[in-house]
C-alpha cells in the first residue's frame, strides 16, 4: 500500500493538479480569516473551507490515471487496492493543509476566552470531521459511481454543499459546535471516520467488481 500511494502522490504531485485546491483554500483563509479574531470562529472557517477542497483533491486522485496505466496498476495490486490508495492520497493533501491551517489560526487568533491546547484539540477535531466528510463527498462523485465529468462536478459542488448545511452530517455537527463554543466535539469526528470509511470500502468494492472507466 506504501508503494501505491507513493505513485499516487508522484502522479499528483507532477501533475499540478494539487495547485488549485491549495490555492482556492489559501483564498478562503485569506478573504475570511483576520488575525486577532476569536480562534474558535476562525477555526471553524478555516475546517469548512477544507470539505470541498478534500472532495475536489479525492476526485482528483480518482481521475489522473491515463485509463491503461489504471488497468496496470489494478493487474499488478489489484483494483480495489489500487482505488483505495489514491483515495487515502487524495484525503491526505487537504489533511495537511487542515493541519498547518489549525497550526497558524492558533498561533495568530483571539485566545483570551480558550487556551491554546482547547483551541488546537477544537481545530484538530473540526478539521478532520471536515476533511473525511468532504473526502467522503468526493468519493461519492467519482468513479466507479460517477464516470462523466459534468455530472461528477455537479455533485462534487452539490454533495459539498449539502454536507456543510444537512443536519446529520458530522461536519455541520462540527462546525455547529464550534460557533457556539462548546467543547470539542469527539462526536462528530468519529462520525466522520466512520463516514469516510463505509464510503471507502462501498467505492473500493464497487471499482473491484467491475472495470471502471
Amino acid at each position: 500500500m506504501t508503494a501505491l500511494i507513493g505513485y499516487h502522490a508522484g502522479l499528483l504531485l507532477r501533475s499540478q493538479r494539487w495547485l488549485p485546491p491549495v490555492l482556492l483554500h489559501a483564498a478562503f483563509l485569506a478573504v475570511g480569516v483576520r488575525p486577532g479574531e476569536p480562534v474558535l470562529g476562525a477555526l471553524g472557517f478555516a475546517a469548512a473551507g477544507l470539505l470541498p477542497v478534500a472532495a475536489w483533491s479525492v476526485r482528483i486522485c480518482l481521475t489522473q490515471e491515463p485509463p491503461a496505466a489504471r488497468d496496470v496498476v489494478a493487474a499488478a495490486a489489484g483494483r480495489a487496492r489500487a482505488h483505495l490508495a489514491a483515495l487515502l492520497t487524495g484525503t491526505a493533501l487537504p489533511g495537511l493543509l487542515g493541519t498547518a491551517a489549525v497550526l497558524g489560526v492558533t498561533a495568530l487568533g483571539d485566545r483570551r476566552t480558550v487556551g491554546a491546547p482547547t483551541a488546537l484539540a477544537t481545530g484538530f477535531l473540526v478539521t478532520a470531521a471536515c476533511v473525511l466528510t468532504g473526502a467522503a463527498v468526493g468519493a461519492l462523485a467519482s468513479r466507479p459511481f460517477v464516470n462523466a465529468p459534468g455530472w461528477s462536478v455537479l455533485a462534487l459542488v452539490l454533495g459539498s454543499l449539502l454536507a456543510l448545511v444537512t443536519t446529520g452530517s458530522p461536519a455541520k455537527h462540527a462546525l455547529t459546535a464550534v460557533v457556539t463554543g462548546a467543547p470539542p466535539s469527539w462526536t462528530a469526528a468519529v462520525g466522520a471516520v466512520l463516514l469516510a470509511a463505509a464510503t471507502a470500502a462501498v467505492s473500493c468494492r464497487a471499482t473491484g467488481s467491475r472495470l471502471s472507466a
